[in-house]
């Protein structure tokens, strides 16, 4: 992650705020989700209907992997091309599948990580979402937009 947005990170904890507040507090907890035997199709209109950029993927119930809508555009021509043209998508999804695509080797948190260490993991990473877990079971999503919302709700 850039330096700019670390700063950016560190500031927020600064001040007034609360560093023992719960991600719970800031979480998305009607969480849309992926089964591993979805097709991309179905994960580009998730993404699009329910606009957001990231979707845990499960089996079984247990989070496997997250798939973002970045790694759809990387393997897609979706919005490069004319929003009538699904032809050129079509056959470029049916080459993969969401295992294929999702990232599988993730970090994830309990609800009652704090907001402050889920800002640090996300400022050390690679990635912009984390699904946060409880007893093996998803139960919510957490985002840097999010953080970022929470910030800006403490001016």
């Amino acid at each position: 992650m850039n330096r700019v947005f670390k700063n950016f990170i560190g500031t927020i904890f600064i001040g007034k705020m609360n560093k023992q507040t719960p991600v719970s507090a800031i979480m998305t907890k009607d969480v849309v989700v992926l089964r591993n035997n979805d097709n991309l199709e179905t994960a580009e209109l998730l993404f699009k209907t329910n606009h957001i950029r990231h979707i845990p993927v499960v089996k079984n119930d247990f989070v496997i992997g997250m798939l973002s809508y970045t790694d759809l555009l990387r393997i897609s021509f979706a919005d490069a091309v004319d929003e009538d043209d699904d032809f050129v998508d079509s056959i470029v999804y049916n080459m993969f599948t969401i295992e294929q695509v999702m990232a599988k080797n993730l970090v994830s948190v309990s609800s009652t990580t704090t907001i402050k260490e889920v800002a640090e993991i996300l400022s050390k990473k690679e990635f912009h979402a984390l699904p946060v877990v409880d007893d093996k079971k998803l139960v919510g999503i957490v985002t840097t937009t999010d953080l970022i919302n929470y910030l800006l709700d403490q001016f």
